[in-house]
């Protein structure tokens, strides 16, 4: 089992889970009974995890999002799809493995994936450039929907990136291109999308495969057209107040759905998504199977309409002129 990673404000939990595990191994190794005790201390342990989770800043959950343990497409795709089969490439220039892109079949179904994938370890990260895609990885996402889209497969994406790479050979390839033509062609799939914020949700990046008729948010994720640290180097000339930017930009899941950008808010096991990738997975699978089955009453017209619709509604101010008398 993998060493458990604490972040900072989970110090207090941590302290109790090691003096759990340190009574467990003196009862294993000295049989003694410490039973009560050890149920006690897990008891208290879980009150105050209980009690840290429910009361989390826009900052924290910003570290949760990027927990090195957090479940990635690569697992969600594992513990959700059966007989799935991973497509490759852009046909134009390369594959891109910050983008996982396939067809399985999902609770009797079949299901078009993509997501950014991101690594478990330093290896897999640079095999996948750490989840930041490339233009050819946005080329093959769009690519797969558009099959899914002449197929009539059903289409879900799980966003989990800090960005699309922003270097100078990404920029030669079409970059900016590449994201536009995504967007404008996820309008134009006859299919019923799904949308999975699951991570990190980082600006066009994000948005590059994040066009749905519904989009759905894990509780810890964030969704933000600039990073914390981004925004407080331009605002403030310091990433130190990267935890202040967090609050203005009011992009944690309760904020996004106050605001209609978001459709649901899926909750996560207690303690974040990487304390129970399998539990995790089995409640966001519930929340996607319900939005594909309402969609699935819809003709392909009114999926287009529908989707429209909602990224039409985003940001819509309506201003009441004073009358005067």
């Amino acid at each position: 089992m993998a060493e458990k990673i604490y972040l900072d404000f989970e110090k207090p939990i941590a302290e109790l889970e090691a003096k759990i595990n340190e009574l467990t191994a003196l009862a294993k190794s000295g049989g003694v009974a410490m039973n009560a005790e050890i149920d006690q201390l897990k008891l208290k342990a879980d009150e105050m995890r209980r009690e840290i989770f429910s009361h989390l800043t826009r900052w924290q959950r910003v570290q949760l999002a990027r927990h090195p343990r957090r479940p990635y497409t690569i697992d969600y795709v594992t513990n959700l799809l059966d007989d799935f089969v991973e497509v490759h490439g852009d046909r134009q220039f390369a594959d891109d493995m910050a983008i996982l892109a396939g067809f399985g079949m999902f609770r009797g179904r079949p299901l078009c994936v993509a997501g950014h994938n991101k690594g478990h370890n330093t290896k897999e990260n640079l095999v996948r450039n750490f989840g930041s895609p490339h233009p050819e990885g946005f080329r093959k996402a769009i690519r797969v929907m558009q099959m899914a889209g002449r197929f009539g497969i059903p289409i879900v994406t799980f966003l989990d990136t800090a960005g699309a790479y922003p270097g100078i050979q990404a920029e030669e390839r079409g970059q900016a291109e590449a994201i536009a033509h995504n967007i404008r062609d996820m309008f134009s799939l006859p299919v019923p999308m799904v949308v999975a914020v699951i991570g990190e949700g980082g600006s066009g990046g994000a948005l590059g495969i994040g066009v749905g008729n519904r989009v759905v948010m894990q509780e810890n994720a964030y969704y933000s057209v600039i990073s914390p640290e981004g925004c407080a180097s331009i605002l403030w000339r310091t990433r130190d107040e990267a935890a202040t930017a967090a609050e203005i930009l009011k992009i944690t899941a309760p904020d996004l759905l106050r605001m209609g950008v978001i459709d649901e808010i899926v909750p996560e096991p207690l303690g974040g998504a990487h304390r129970d990738a399998k539990a995790a997975a089995t409640i966001l699978g519930d929340a996607l199977e319900r939005h594909l089955n309402e969609l699935g009453k819809l003709t392909p017209d009114e999926l287009l309409t529908d989707r429209y619709s909602k990224f039409r509604a985003i940001g819509v101010v309506i201003e009441e002129t004073k009358k005067t008398s």
